[in-house]
């Protein structure tokens, strides 16, 4: 066991195969320039040789074991560590040696962490540039400063003894004097750390500690990922008071070199990791960046009587920037942008490929202010200009934000109406819903109008992506009985394709949820002979399960007479034994007083939380 050997082998570091390593146990003095042993020379680069890649392999192999307790681990990584002194860098920026370290750093004492940290960077931190620019050494730069999230726990162990609190106090202050190191060498060299793709991440993760606050370790990117631009999850933590400190000259530093922000994309994700950091955790100094940046972007020459922002907000790198601010930014920011910049020109910046997105920015951001009802206004005039150029986010965040306000609700349906040539006469209204989620106009949709009023559907029932939003966005709405209406038209096929889409399902669910007990009966009785399949569907049961969880006793009871006798097929399935489940079904079949009793009191219950939530 590798652990066994390196207690074997702990006393006798000058027989080892990298005699390097304290200078004993080397027969003769190297040369000036000489590389040390342990090491070869690539394509300008230092590497680790073959011998020291298969030991670091072999770390890695036993790390993966595990270790029977915290004494064995903790005597295992401190004879690593130990093999790691002197070449931390070498060992860092090597593909083999870096992704052991890593994991090492991860089972490592803050004062360990401390030790790496001040091997990579040296005395005066000079050293930190090279290897947080380096694609390997960058992650292991940033596992390191991932640990001092850890520091609180040092301070709150009532368990430990004197003379451990002492060691772990030690530790934590070498952890925070490295990173302050860190911090001073990036202050001293802004423009190549942030221009550069790791060092960025190492820059960005450096801000994320200085500021209190981590997210998930960062990954590789993959094809078809499709979380790739949610916003990651933050987990505070506790900080000495020095990074507060640090903080506040770390983003003096980078403000100065702004003009980066406009210029290169990767400088521009440190900015926006910048201000994200600070409105999370302090919030005066984020206004503060804010107001900078903002006039930074607008105290540019431009064209006369045409605001240079409006430039940038279709430009590839700073409109990553522009979002940001928007979407931070508070009432009278907000306020002067779009009276001072971006009033007049909403419409033709929503047509715009690239600035379409700040003005989804705006929109959102705006709801809850006043702001909103002239935003709407000047937007709505384009509705259909916008649904022709495809930029449906524009059209489903107006949507969204009428919502929110509660504001220009019938305004923005009567104008999806219009565009979609269902507004009149007015028995083309019931057509709506396919149309939405459809995103087609009537005459290309259907095939005829009979007369009557009743049509003759040239396609079958199709849904799409920003079609599903829009109309969930449109269910919020205090009043969307047009909706409903339209949704009673489908056939009990169509309504099964619906709940069995991935994005028709959370159509259906949305308008089971949000209509009335009445609404609700009305729908659920369209439903009826589709429980089953609905049940044995991935999605379909999800939509059911929602329908169950907001019907009334008797609505339920509809639901459980028809999927009672279909016990063998509903139990066999993967999906629909869940719903056998959570319906008590089996209580239905063999006694169903006490099923009635059950339902009974969940009723009561989520209507008493319902009237306090109310």
């Amino acid at each position: 066991m590798l652990a066994k050997e390196e207690k074997q082998q702990k006393g006798e570091r000058s027989k080892r195969r990298h005699p390097g390593e304290d200078g004993r146990g080397e027969k003769r003095k190297r040369k000036d320039g000489e590389e040390r042993p342990g090491a070869k020379r690539g394509a300008g680069k230092m590497r680790l040789d073959a011998m020291s890649v298969g030991y670091f392999r072999r770390v890695g192999e036993r790390l993966g074991d595990g270790f029977e307790d915290d004494e064995e681990r903790g005597m295992f990584v401190e004879n690593v560590l130990t093999e790691v002194k002197g070449r931390a860098a070498l060992v860092a920026m090597d593909p083999t040696g870096s992704v052991t370290l890593q994991r090492l750093l991860q089972l490592s004492s803050l004062q360990q962490v401390g030790a790496v940290l001040l091997q990579l960077g040296g005395e005066a931190g000079s050293g930190f540039k090279a290897v947080s620019c380096d694609p390997c050494g960058g992650h292991v730069m940033e596992d390191a400063l991932r640990q001092m999230s850890r520091w609180n726990e040092t301070q709150t162990d009532s368990a430990a003894t004197t003379e451990e609190e002492e060691e772990e106090q030690e530790g934590s202050e070498l952890l925070e004097a490295q990173v302050l190191s860190l911090s001073r060498a990036v202050r001293g060299n802004v423009a190549d750390f942030i221009r550069q793709v790791h060092g960025s991440h190492v820059v960005r993760t450096l801000l994320h500690v200085l500021g209190g606050c981590i997210g998930p370790p960062r990954t590789e990117t993959r094809p078809g990922r499709k979380d790739g631009s949610r916003a990651p999850q933050l987990t505070d933590f506790e900080i000495p008071t020095s990074f507060w400190f640090e903080l506040k000259s770390l983003t003096e530093s980078l403000m100065e070199n702004i003009n980066l922000s406009v210029t290169d994309a990767v400088a521009s994700a440190v900015f926006q990791t910048m201000l994200t950091v600070c409105h999370r955790k302090r919030p005066k100094l984020c206004k503060q960046l804010l107001k900078r940046s903002t006039e930074y972007l607008t105290g540019h020459s431009a064209a006369p009587g045409v605001s240079p922002l409006l430039v940038f907000l279709k430009d590839q790198t700073s409109s990553h920037l522009v979002e940001t601010i928007i979407q931070l930014s508070h009432k009278p920011l907000l306020r002067d942008l779009y009276k001072n910049h971006l009033r007049g020109h909403l419409v033709d910046l929503a047509l715009h490929p690239i600035a379409n997105f700040p003005v989804q920015r705006l929109t959102a951001a705006s709801a809850k202010y006043k702001m909103f009802l002239k935003l709407f206004d000047e937007l709505v005039q384009g509705v259909e200009a916008i649904l022709a150029a495809g930029h449906m986010g524009v059209i489903v965040q107006l949507a969204e934000s009428c919502a929110e306000s509660g504001e220009k609700q019938q305004d923005i349906m009567q104008c999806l109406l219009n565009a979609f040539h269902c507004a009149e006469p007015g028995s083309r209204h019931v057509s709506c819903l396919p149309l939405f989620m459809s995103l087609v106009t009537f005459e290309v949709y259907y095939q005829s109008e009979a007369a009557g009023g009743s049509t003759q559907k040239e396609v079958p029932l199709t849904i799409c992506y920003h079609g599903s939003l829009l109309v969930q966005a449109l269910a919020k709405f205090k009043e969307h009985s047009i909706l409903l209406s339209s949704l009673r038209t489908l056939s009990p096929a169509d309504l099964l394709t619906l709940a069995s889409d991935p994005a028709g399902s959370h159509v259906l669910q949305a308008l089971i949820t949000t209509c009335s007990d009445k609404g609700r009966g009305k729908i659920l009785k369209r439903l009826e002979g589709q429980f089953v399949p609905m049940a044995c569907s991935r999605l379909g049961s999800r939509v059911l399960e929602a329908a169950w969880n907001s019907a009334t006793i008797s609505q339920r009871q509809s639901i459980a007479q028809e999927l009672a006798p279909c016990e063998n097929q509903l139990r066999s399935n993967q999906f629909a034994r869940h719903v056998w489940a959570k319906f008590s079904l089996s209580h239905f079949v063999d006694r169903k007083a006490k099923w009635q009793e059950i339902q009974t009191g969940e009723f009561k219950k989520r209507k008493l939380f319902s009237d306090i939530l109310d």
